[in-house]
C-alpha cells in the first residue's frame, strides 16, 4: 500500500493537472541537463490559452527523485507573471542543485497558488564526468588539439594527463586516443590536417575529429566512423559537443565518441523491443 501511494505522488508530479487556469507551461520537448551547483539556468515557456489576462505569483518546488521516491529539496517564491490572452512568453530562471555522485533526476514544479502549471524535468550530473577519458586512454596521455581552448582547462582541473598536439605535433603523438578540434572556422584548419589524422590512425591511435564551426551546403550525418585497423576516426559535428564546460550532455557525447573510436561498432537497425 505504501508503494502504491508513492507511485501516485510521482504521477502527480510528472503529469500535473492545470485547474481551471489560463496559464500553463509549454513543454519544449527537451529534458534539461546541468551540472550540480548554484545558479544553473533553466529556460521556460509559458502560454496563456484563455481569453483573460493572467496575473499571478509563481511559486517553485524542487523535488529530488529516486527509483521510487520524490523528496522535496527546495521551495520558494519565484516571480509575478503577467501574460496576455493567447500569448506565449519565453522566460528563464536560475536554480541551485545539490552535489550528486551520479546522474540524478529532479522535478521542478511550477505553481500559482495551489494550481500546478507544469513540471520541468532536470537531470543533474557530477562535475567529474570527463574522468572516464583517463581510463579510456590507459596508461598514456590523451592527445589534444584544442584551438579554442575549451577542453584543455577541463582536463587540467581534473588532473587528466594530456599532450598538447599544437605543441608536440599531431603525427608525433603515440598514445591510444586523440581528440582534434573544433576550429572556429574552416579557414583555420591546416590544409594537411586530414593527412596528419590518417597518419595518426595508421599508428593505431583512435581519433575523435570535431569538425569546424559553420554551415555546409552538403547534408552530413551528425557523426560517422572511418575504420582503420582495430580503431576508427570518428568525425563529429560541433553542435554535439558544444559548450563542454556547462553542458553535461556534450561531455557524455564526447566520451561516447571516444569509446566508438577505440572500439568501433558496425551500424545496426534500431531495436524497438521493450
Amino acid at each position: 500500500m505504501k508503494k502504491f501511494f508513492v507511485i501516485l505522488i510521482l504521477l502527480r508530479l510528472v503529469a500535473p493537472v492545470v485547474f481551471g487556469g489560463q496559464l500553463k507551461m509549454v513543454d519544449a520537448g527537451k529534458v534539461q541537463s546541468v551540472f550540480f551547483g548554484e545558479n544553473k539556468k533553466i529556460p521556460l515557456v509559458f502560454q496563456n490559452s484563455g481569453d483573460k489576462i493572467f496575473n499571478g505569483e509563481i511559486r517553485v518546488r524542487v523535488f529530488q527523485t529516486s527509483s521510487a521516491t520524490a523528496a522535496l529539496s527546495g521551495e520558494f517564491d519565484w516571480k509575478k507573471l503577467e501574460v496576455l490572452p493567447q500569448q506565449t512568453i519565453l522566460e528563464s530562471t536560475r536554480l541551485d542543485f545539490p552535489a550528486v555522485k551520479a546522474e540524478t533526476k529532479f522535478l521542478v514544479q511550477w505553481l500559482e497558488n495551489s494550481n500546478v502549471l507544469g513540471v520541468t524535468e532536470v537531470w543533474v550530473y557530477p562535475t567529474n564526468l570527463l574522468l572516464e577519458l583517463q581510463s579510456l586512454a590507459g596508461d598514456k596521455a590523451i592527445g589534444i588539439l584544442d584551438p579554442q581552448n575549451e577542453l584543455k582547462p577541463l582536463l587540467k582541473n581534473l588532473r587528466i594527463d594530456f599532450d598538447d598536439l599544437g605543441e608536440v605535433g599531431v603525427t608525433n603523438f603515440s598514445g591510444r586516443l586523440a581528440i582534434v578540434g573544433a576550429f572556429q572556422s574552416k579557414s583555420q584548419v591546416p590544409d594537411d590536417l586530414p593527412e596528419q589524422i590518417k597518419m595518426l590512425a595508421k599508428k593505431n591511435t583512435a581519433v575523435v575529429w570535431i569538425q569546424p564551426l559553420g554551415k555546409s551546403d552538403k547534408l552530413k550525418p551528425s557523426f560517422y566512423s572511418v575504420p582503420e585497423k582495430q580503431i576508427a576516426i570518428v568525425v563529429v559535428q560541433p553542435d554535439l559537443v558544444s559548450d563542454l564546460a556547462e553542458n553535461p550532455q556534450s561531455q557524455l557525447n564526447l566520451i561516447y565518441f571516444c569509446k566508438q573510436a577505440l572500439n568501433p561498432q558496425p551500424p545496426a537497425l534500431p531495436n524497438f523491443s521493450p
